[in-house]
């Protein structure tokens, strides 16, 4: 643990509480979640500054705010959702672990903000909650989905899982590759530290789920790009 940490618990968490408090009361008034996600994207921009973390994203060209899109990313550190959150320029709902769906108020306020709470393993009930991703895609809005299931501890990709691309293939939705670099340094896995450095995005171009014969090659596609520009661009 460093002042960062402290820092986090101390100042972020009661910010993020307060605020998602809030959004409970207005989400009676305006459920679309729309509103949650401008204040979630708000926090990750506030917790990127307050962190020191600078962030270089490459291929904003390749999207459009205009559009939706299934996000798929390696998956290397704690940081990766906030910073998503703040960086790309869409109206983003995440998939996430069941578990945080339980937590009081911070649990309440994803559920009711559009985020997708997903059952871990390989199970039917596994996938059929992953799928619900589906409807939020046909809503118009993009969802962010780490097709690897769990964080990277070195920051090199570990194997995707199909589960995502089945989303892809019956959301009706262009699939955004993107590559997270420098994450895992950020906060490692299994440690309180959150140090300050640089993270890189980038942004591949989008790839339509139509254009390819099954699940598995758009899986295999997708690795390609995300896998390729992680070391193309690695620091």
């Amino acid at each position: 643990m460093n002042y960062r940490t402290l820092l986090f618990f101390l100042v972020l968490v009661p910010i993020m509480f307060v605020s998602m408090s809030i959004f409970l009361v207005i989400n009676l008034f305006d459920p679309s979640g729309d509103l949650f996600h401008g204040l979630a994207a708000w926090w990750g921009r506030l917790s990127a500054k307050l962190f020191g973390i600078s962030i270089e994203v490459i291929g904003r060209e390749n999207y459009s705010s205009s559009q939706h899109y299934l996000v798929i990313s390696n998956h290397a550190g704690m940081a990766d959702i906030p910073l998503m959150l703040g960086t790309m320029d869409l109206n983003l709902r995440f998939v996430a672990k069941e578990e945080l769906g339980k937590i009081p108020v911070f649990g309440w306020a994803m559920k009711q903000g559009g985020y997708v709470m997903i059952k871990r393993g390989q199970s039917r009930e596994a996938l059929k909650s992953l799928l619900e991703a589906t409807q939020v895609l046909k809503s118009g809005r993009s969802v962010h989905i780490f097709p690897e299931g769990t964080r990277s501890a070195t920051g090199e990709m570990l194997p995707f899982k199909r589960g995502a691309f089945l989303v892809a293939q019956r959301g009706g939705a262009p699939l955004l590759p993107v590559t997270i670099i420098g994450s895992n340094l950020i906060t490692p896995k299994k440690s309180l530290k959150i140090n300050k450095g640089k993270i890189r995005i980038i942004i591949g171009k989008p790839l339509l789920p139509s254009s390819f014969e099954n699940v598995e090659a758009l899986m295999a596609a997708s690795e390609e790009v995300i896998g390729g520009n992680l070391e193309r661009y690695r620091f």
